[in-house]
Parts: structure tokens; sequence; C-alpha cells
């Protein structure tokens, strides 16, 4: 391998490289660099270094834009159908516009930071943050296949995304709630988010074949979202997700309720019935539309006097139940279906001071026996130091 330096104009030079004959890459390696002849020299020998070490990575000509869609086409098949739409939308609402047109080779983590400050000024925290994620997972893939030395991204520091506030209800406001609810269509599917902590898609994907009243217990496989109007049934994420949540005694009359409601309406409705098997389904078999949920719910509490109380609080207001009654947070994360248990811990830390003050309580109420307590004098000091430590 040779190289030589050839002089373009002042404080400008091209640095030229031949490598060897049979070696991968180029035969021909071309740069141009400006500073003195010692610095373009510096920089040439950097490069033969790299050349001879199998680590040099020739700068790549697409610009970010061109790999961004080279690199979903090749990694969006994969993903899960909800997480192909949302990367598909990060890409060509917001990654592509602001930063497509850079070339991928000349990226500098500025440009980054400057687009999240950028975007802070329209989306929230948490949804800036998701576009870190994209652009990093993205031109992570991008240092592995040698189009780039490192990833920018790395360099980086993403907006932090605030844990939003838990709403759970009270024993209280979970009673009025569903008595608002008692007479609407929404009644069973309320009661049971509220008595499993399970999410809206696994509840509307939720399968007699998958319910056993008998040992009061139901098993969750699946979860449905809703694409381009269209309904589409996955496997839930993690292995975590796929569990069996034992129900309380007050849940099983009302699913019961539900289970004739589905068998008579099968029967009266006949041929036109779409029978997919759902505990909770429109009038002619078809899966809840989510989206729908969610709003008819939040009339329904709004009514209620909960202004503002989404789906997903019913989950909380298990999960804060649970806890507050003073079950394991263990078994609540298993309920729940979270990957591990610092996630329930986490999300539901408001609960945790009064279940330390519970405990610090059982702790007084323990039988022990014998002079082991301490006493204590609750008599106020006089002041005054005692004689044998006054001065003669």
């Amino acid at each position: 391998m040779k190289g030589h330096l050839e002089k373009r104009y002042k404080s400008s030079w091209t640095i030229v490289i031949e490598r060897d004959k049979y070696g991968p890459g180029r035969r021909r390696i071309t740069k141009n660099v400006r500073g003195t002849k010692k610095q373009a020299e510096r920089i040439m020998y950097e490069m033969m270094a790299q050349i001879q070490s199998d680590t040099y990575i020739e700068p790549c000509k697409m610009s970010l834009g061109e790999y961004l869609e080279e690199w979903f086409k090749s990694h969006g098949p994969n993903l899960a159908p909800s997480t192909h739409d949302s990367y598909r939308m990060i890409l060509d609402r917001h990654l592509i516009p602001n930063l497509g047109e850079i070339p991928l080779s000349q990226l500098e983590p500025m440009q980054i930071q400057a687009y999240y400050g950028k975007a802070l000024e329209k989306l929230s925290a948490r949804t800036v943050r998701y576009h870190h994620t994209v652009l990093r997972q993205a031109l992570k893939q991008a240092v592995k296949w040698r189009r780039i030395v490192s990833n920018p991204a790395d360099a980086t520091t993403p907006p932090r995304a605030r844990r939003p506030q838990v709403r759970a209800l009270s024993p209280n406001e979970v009673g009025r709630l569903l008595k608002t609810a008692k007479n609407t269509p929404y009644y069973a599917l309320i009661y049971t988010a509220l008595f499993t902590g399970l999410r809206r898609g696994e509840l509307l994907a939720l399968k007699w074949s998958n319910v056993d009243l008998s040992k009061r217990a139901i098993t969750v496989r699946e979860s449905v979202i809703r694409l381009q109007g269209e309904f589409v049934f996955r496997q839930t994420k993690t292995e975590k997700g796929r569990r069996q949540v034992l129900l309380p005694q007050r849940l099983i009359p009302i699913l019961k309720n539900q289970r004739k409601e589905y068998l008579r309406r099968r029967l009266n409705i006949g041929q036109p019935y779409r029978d997919k098997n759902l505990v909770f389904c429109g009038k002619y078999g078809d899966p809840l539309d989510p989206t729908e949920v969610s709003h008819q719910f939040a009339s329904i509490a709004k009514k209620a006097g909960f202004g503002g109380l989404r789906f997903h609080d019913l989950r909380h207001t298990h999960a804060t139940l649970l806890l507050s009654q003073g079950c394991h947070p263990k078994v609540v994360q298993e309920r729940l279906g979270h990957e591990n248990i610092t996630t329930t811990l986490d999300t539901y830390s408001h609960v945790l001071p009064t279940m330390q003050e519970a405990a610090a309580d059982g702790l007084d109420r323990l039988p022990f026996t014998g002079n082991d307590w301490a006493t204590v004098d609750d008599s106020e000091p006089s002041g005054n130091p005692p004689a044998s430590s006054q001065n003669p």
C-alpha cells in the first residue's frame, strides 16, 4: 500500500492511497482535506493504518433519509404491526423531513441535538425521546453495516420523559363509576377491567376458550389493535404477558351473564353472526374498536364525575387497590403481566409509603414476651447537669 499528497490549492490537499491489488474494497482511495501538509500527512497515515487493520470505512454517499428508507425496508417486516406503523410515521413526519437531507457520513451529534430542541416546541418529551430511540436504533445498524464509524446519536442527550402520574379510583369512587355504567353495554367490560387489571387490548381479544369460570381463572394470550381499518390479533409481546389471572368471586356472575348474552345473541342473529368466540364484542360478533371503547368510557366516566379518566386508569386502580390491601408487589406484577417487578414498584410507588406505615404498625402488634422492650422516660429534663458533673 502506498500513499501520497497532491496539492489542490492553498491549505487544501488530496490524499491518494493505492491499495494492494488483491486487497478488499476500492484499489484507489482519495480524500480531500484542509490544513497544513503536516496535518494532511497525519490524516493519510491514520487512513493507511485503518486500511491495514481492516477498520477503515469508506464515506457513505447516501443521505440520512435514503439510509433510513433502506434500514426500514430491511428492519420493518420484523416489527409488530403497531410498532411498524409508529416507526413509519416517525420517519415520514419527523426524522426524514428534518434531518433527511444531511449526508449520512456527515451527520453530527449537534445536528441531532438541535432537532430534539426544535421538536420539543411542539411535542412532548416522551414523544421526542421515542424519536431518539428510533434514530439511535437505525444508526446502530449503520455502524454494523460499516456505513459510518460511530453512532452520533450516542453522543446526544435526549429529553428526559417524566413518568405520567398514576390516577386510581378509591373503593367509593369505583362504586360510583360502576353504578353509572350499570345500564350501558360496557358495564361487564369495565367491571372486568377493574377486577383483573387487564389492558384494553387484552380484554378485547379475550375469548371464551380462555375463560374457566369453574376454576375462576382467565388465560391472557393475545391482544388486539386496529390498523388501517383492520383488526389485528397478536400474541402478547413478552412471556410475562402470557399469564393466568385468578378472578374474584364477585366477577363470576358478571361473566356468566355476559356469556348468556353472547349465546342468546348468537342464536337470535343466526347466519349473519360472525362468531369469533370473543367475550366482549359487537352486536354481530366482531371485535370492539379500541378507540371507540376509550371514547365511550370517557363519556361514562365524565357522567360519573371523573372527567379525564382513561380506560387504562382502571388497570392502575386494580393495582393500587391490591397494594393498599397489603398484596405483595410480586403478585401484582404477575397479574399485570409486567416484565419485571421494577416496573410495578416504579409505577405504583405512591402506594408504598402507606404500606411502610402498615408494616411498621404490624411490628408493634407482634406478641413478643420478656423484658426486651425499652422503657421510655417521657419526663422533661430539668436542664441542670447531674451533681457528679458539676465543677467543685
